[in-house]
């Protein structure tokens, strides 16, 4: 019934950002667990009748990945061997977007994998943010909404009431979305010209496109693993004369070695999201968390009340 007050539950990968999401919207956050056997077998149970309910269940699939990822498989079976009237499955960050497409000979297009498997299971709905590959909707049968954390994340840049901004996209793919940032930021943009010739997560900056000299530089990007792609590029913008740097990232995936490569470069803060809440690593001074809870909270409540959510996002 439309009328029934949503019923949202985390998993393990999301535990703290559903709490932010449930206490926007004033709902109690479902009651659930997850076991980890010393097997490595994972074990979820749901603690509360929902027979009938339209649940909405959030779930990151990182830190770590394979385990959360499953972890969201069985969650989804479970709501549907309990007799609910819908799952609608929210992944604030995806970790196998970035397996969009089969760009060498004989490798898996994981992301494709992954989405028959979230449909198997039975999802009915999938909410997810800033995927690296958008074209990634259409590897679902189901309905798929992806979400901007760009709001919130000009929103803070604005704040800080920064002189002479120039928006910079870290490499050519980006450049689509960076125009965006560029447009709420009322603010000129430049290009890095990257180049990733291998799976280290290691890339060359070949060259910089557009003026950034005597200028405040602001690096959007969707994620950051390694941090060295930020640090390089703000290595770049100071060497073409850009007075500050800072940077704003969707997803922090933020692995061992990131913080420190971070805080050795010219970036004076780094916005991220809370969409990540796990990482293996403390976060310095320069690192910043904004939450994108309201975000979320709000694509729901429309989702329920079968509002438009694309009014969400008309800036």
């Amino acid at each position: 019934m439309i009328d029934d007050p949503m019923k949202v539950f985390a998993g393990s990968g999301s535990r703290q950002l559903t709490a932010r999401i449930c206490a926007y919207l004033g709902l109690p956050m479902g009651k659930n667990e997850t076991l980890h056997f010393s097997d490595g077998n994972t074990f979820v149970r749901i603690l509360e009748n929902v027979r009938g309910r339209r649940v909405y269940l959030v779930q990151s699939t990182i830190f770590p990945a394979n385990d959360n990822f499953m972890e969201l498989l069985f969650w989804i079976d479970a709501f549907r061997r309990s007799g609910v009237d819908s799952v609608t499955v929210v992944i604030p960050y995806f970790s196998y977007a970035k397996g969009d497409k089969k760009d060498e000979p004989r490798v898996s297009i994981r992301a494709r994998v992954c989405a028959d498997a979230i449909e198997v299971a039975g999802a009915d709905r999938i909410v997810m943010m800033d995927l690296h590959a958008p074209q990634i909707q259409g590897f679902f049968h189901r309905p798929v909404d992806n979400l901007y954390a760009l709001p919130l994340l000009c929103n803070r840049i604005k704040k800080l009431n920064l002189e002479n901004i120039v928006v910079v996209s870290p490499d050519a793919g980006f450049a689509k979305q960076a125009r965006r940032y560029a447009s709420c930021l009322q603010a000129p943009m430049a290009i890095a010209d990257k180049e990733r010739s291998g799976h280290d997560e290691k890339a060359s900056i070949l060259q910089l496109i557009g003026d950034v000299r005597g200028k405040t530089a602001v690096i959007v990007d969707d994620f950051t693993i390694s941090g060295g792609t930020l640090a390089a590029v703000a290595q770049e913008l100071v060497a073409h004369g850009a007075v500050a740097v800072y940077a704003a990232v969707t997803h922090g995936v933020l692995t061992p070695g990131s913080i420190e490569r971070i805080d050795a470069s010219p970036i004076q803060r780094l916005f991220i999201t809370d969409t990540v809440e796990n990482q293996p690593v403390t976060f310095s001074q320069k690192i910043e968390v904004v939450s994108v809870a309201s975000l979320f909270a709000e694509a729901m409540r429309r989702i329920h009340y079968r509002e438009s959510i694309s009014e969400m996002f008309r800036y």
